[in-house]
């Protein structure tokens, strides 16, 4: 090999007298290389599926988001010379889409989140958070509505359910658990009232979940072969506007006996205290601690004489009511503002000496907890207040 020859071909080229183009490295900025790679997922998506990406609820969600996309690539000024030489497709000169009202505003994040998908910068295809394939079929199910051909079936369901709900036979609650979903039941879903009139079989999910297939008809003619959890979620999505609808005879917020079907939610547990503050000693028989707990209320009190919340002290259980089909926290918070005028006003020190307030001890006899109780069971506790000055429940006026 001749002298100042080397095994590069850019010092082979250059020693045989070749001149060299060197290309130059252009530096982009951030939100230019976004732009690019933004424009490349397009072009993905024309080549794989032989058309523009475009709008409409029946469209995939990143077919929605190209289609968004590529609005907003149309529309820009002289970053659009970005990738006006990559479009090989013709995308620039293509029908604008009908675009989407509800996406035309949002920021590309703002958009990914709209849809139910966090992003992560630079590319849209690097995604975070993106629900799963069970997640995103759901909510095709809940959307993917068709015509019910027997409708004419149910529509007196329909209008009798209203009759009801206006006449105070029937009521509406929050809907709390998947267990209140069952052939037969009534819901609000989306604003508009759903009767399921069919379940299939049981089956365990992946991740050992029950699931079942039903059939859900809508009163405005429509219906649904959704899943048991997709309508437990599109209901849960709802927020408060997400309802059951009760029977005509609906049993108790909660029982000490299960029902098929029920579903454990918990235990109201009613406490004693052993403590000797001077108050506490005073009033044993009146001062009780009334709390909610999902564990075994005896591993609940583990350990009392540690804890402020149990003044320091062993405690007795006095009473206890399982819970069934019901939330436990809003349960507990309902019963502790049935009884704050009767909170016990108490400073006890912790191990470390500090002054603590429990908040969940109240100066109330056994025999008005049991029956707020009972008047919660009933769906009569509206009515009523707790009046320490006589220590017992009191019609409001």
């Amino acid at each position: 090999m001749a002298k100042g020859f080397t095994d590069e071909d850019d010092a082979l080229l250059a020693e045989l007298g070749v001149e060299i183009e060197t290309k130059k490295v252009v530096a982009r900025t951030p939100r230019e290389e976004r732009i690019i790679a933004g424009f490349e997922e397009i072009q993905r998506f024309v080549d794989q599926n032989g058309r523009v990406p475009g709008h409409g609820e029946d469209k995939d969600i990143f077919e929605r988001l190209y289609a968004t996309r590529l609005e907003r690539l149309r529309e820009l000024g002289e970053d659009r010379d970005l990738i006006s030489d990559m479009d090989h497709q013709g995308l620039f000169a293509a029908k604008n889409p009908v675009k989407d009202a509800d996406l035309e505003d949002l920021d590309d994040d703002a958009l990914l989140a709209e849809l139910g998908i966090a992003a992560e910068a630079p590319s849209i295809s690097e995604l975070k958070h993106v629900r799963s394939t069970s997640e995103k079929k759901a909510a095709e199910e809940v959307a993917g509505r068709e015509k019910c051909e027997d409708f004419d079936t149910f529509k007196p369901l329909f209008e009798q359910i209203q009759k009801e709900l206006d006449s105070g036979i029937r009521e509406t609650r929050k809907f709390e658990l998947k267990a209140e979903i069952e052939p037969g039941r009534f819901f609000i879903v989306g604003g508009q009232k759903a009767y399921v009139a069919e379940m299939g079989d049981i089956e365990l999910t992946d991740h050992g979940r029950t699931d079942a297939r039903l059939r859900v008809v809508f009163d405005n003619g429509t219906q649904s072969k959704m899943l048991m959890r997709s309508l437990q979620r599109a209901l849960n999505a709802d927020g408060d506007a997400g309802r059951r609808i009760t029977e005509p005879n609906a049993g108790p917020l909660f029982s000490d006996e299960t029902a098929e079907g029920d579903e454990a939610s918990g235990t109201i547990y009613v406490l004693r205290s052993r403590s000797d503050h001077p108050l506490v000693a005073a009033n044993r028989e009146l001062v009780h601690k009334i709390g909610v707990t999902s564990n075994d209320v005896e591993k609940r009190i583990a350990g009392a004489q540690l804890q402020t919340t149990f003044l320091m002290a062993k405690v007795d259980v006095v009473a206890t009511y399982e819970l069934y089909n019901i939330n436990r926290s809003k349960l507990e918070t309902l019963l502790h503002r049935i009884f704050a005028p009767a909170q016990l006003d108490i400073e006890i020190p912790d191990r470390l000496g500090r002054p603590m307030k429990p908040r969940e001890w109240f100066l109330v006899p056994l025999f008005a907890i049991e029956e707020a109780v009972e008047r919660i069971k009933d769906g009569t506790i509206s009515h009523y207040v707790y009046d320490p000055s006589i220590a017992e429940l009191v019609q409001r006026e």
